[in-house]
């Protein structure tokens, strides 16, 4: 059998779908391990911070964008 190796990186699916030979003899993915933990996820997404501005202009979603300088 041959193995789509980007396909088994990318779809869980198909990679369950695999034994655990096959499994085995995949590469890591170039990508690196990604597992973020909840507050990981929300720091990276900029969540954590209150948006800061001086100017209603800025944040006014009812007035054309103009923030200042």
């Amino acid at each position: 059998m041959q193995i789509d190796v980007v396909r088994a990186w990318k779809d869980a699916a198909y990679r369950s779908s695999l034994s655990a030979d096959e499994v085995a003899f995949l590469p890591s993915n170039p990508a690196g391990l990604v597992d973020l933990t909840d507050a990981e996820l929300k720091e990276a997404s900029g969540l954590t911070a209150v948006a800061q501005t001086t100017c209603i202009c800025c944040t006014d979603t009812n007035r054309p964008r103009r923030c200042c300088p």
